[in-house]
């Protein structure tokens, strides 16, 4: 199994015409909805982590994901900085108790990769703990795997000159002012570190069962698309995805009491 990396990203199909982005994104979206309703029915489960690159269009992405979605058949959780109280536990602690229930989908903007990648940079890990990690988290998702959780991992990648350019774009505008911290700049100035790290992030913890996709997110039409069709994808693999019969029961109820006829559709 070939191990992906940022230095072969392949070229995309540009989605410069808003039509046909609005068309590919409805097609997808109402796919993804039929996959979820089959997650509900059948007591599925699966976690969905979505990593990148500063400004590289997670949110957006993970909007257009949720947008059609039945908000009660899934969990979106943005991870920043662990609280006091979970700085006194294993880094793991946190995401265990937001595993999705049978027929849901968990959502991680940002995930339990935090630990080799910023807390590997920053120092907020020691090498040892960092180092081990790689280990930990192949053993923590083969955990979730033997449990029946579907485990899904996307990376969004955008070029250097591109996170400039929405930086700018971030700075400029009043109401994107807020998504520009200070970490994101001191951030972009170790990127030769960070993309150190990602390509071992991709090394280690790219398996069989929990593979890496990379998505080129300079052209964000694109990425949006391309997010909720990786998702689907990997949703549907060996999962039925046809509605479930008709009780029979609710036709009877149906005709008896409301005069209306299943027409056997």
């Amino acid at each position: 199994m070939q191990t992906p990396s940022l230095r072969h990203v392949n070229e995309f199909p540009a989605l410069d015409n808003k039509k046909a982005y609005k068309q590919a994104l409805k097609y997808w979206q109402n796919e993804l909805l039929h996959v979820q309703q089959a997650y509900h029915h059948q007591g599925q489960r699966a976690v969905i982590v979505l990593e990148g690159w500063d400004a590289a269009g997670k949110g957006g992405a993970i909007r257009r994901v949720t947008e059609k979605l039945d908000p009660r058949g899934y969990q979106v959780y943005p991870i920043a900085a662990p609280s006091a109280e979970e700085q006194g536990r294993h880094y793991l602690y946190r995401f265990f108790n937001k595993l999705p229930k049978p027929g849901s989908l968990t959502i991680f903007d940002r995930s339990y990769y935090g630990r080799v990648l910023v807390e590997r940079i920053e120092e907020f890990a020691t090498a040892s703990q960092w180092q081990r990690a790689y280990r930990e988290i192949n053993e923590f998702e083969q955990l979730l795997l033997d449990d029946h959780i579907k485990v899904i991992k996307l990376f969004l990648h955008i070029s250097s000159c591109e996170q400039l350019k929405r930086f700018s774009e971030r700075l400029n505008n009043p109401y994107k002012r807020w998504k520009l911290t200070a970490e994101d700049i001191r951030n972009r100035h170790k990127r030769h570190e960070y993309e150190t790290a990602i390509e071992d992030m991709f090394s280690k913890t790219h398996t069989h069962c929990a593979p890496w996709s990379i998505i080129q997110g300079d052209h964000k039409w694109f990425a949006r698309v391309e997010v909720v069709k990786r998702i689907t994808l990997a949703l549907s693999e060996n999962v039925n995805i046809e509605p479930p019969p008709i009780d029979p029961k609710i036709v009877e109820l149906a005709e008896q009491q409301l005069g209306i006829t299943h027409k056997g559709t």
